[in-house]
């Protein structure tokens, strides 16, 4: 993947921040797609974790700290789908019990 792990972690902070700017487009399956290549990134670096640099943890906290917003966003944006969802389902049934007594 790459040579250090300032480099692994740099390139896993980019991702992190395209991945919160697609959670904030609704683009989930940019996600998704974003997320799994950060994670091999990652994961790439365990055995390193103990030998890290300052700067190499201050990334991966900040890694961290996006990743908590882009779940935050995620689930906001899915609470916000499911009650458009719901109303969308209450205005059928208002459509369907209205249409009958005519």
């Amino acid at each position: 993947m790459s040579g250090t792990p300032d480099t692994a972690l740099e390139q896993a902070l980019a991702l992190s921040h395209r991945l919160l700017e697609a959670a904030d487009q609704s683009n989930f399956e940019q996600v998704t797609i974003l997320d799994a290549e950060r994670l091999s990134l990652l994961q790439s670096l365990r055995l390193q974790r103990d030998s890290m640099s300052e700067g190499a943890r201050l990334m991966l906290r900040q890694v961290a700290e996006l990743n908590e917003r882009a779940i935050r966003l995620v689930d906001h944006r899915q609470r916000i789908k499911q009650r458009e969802l719901d109303l969308a389902a209450v205005g059928r049934r208002a459509v369907s019990v209205y249409s009958t007594t005519r």
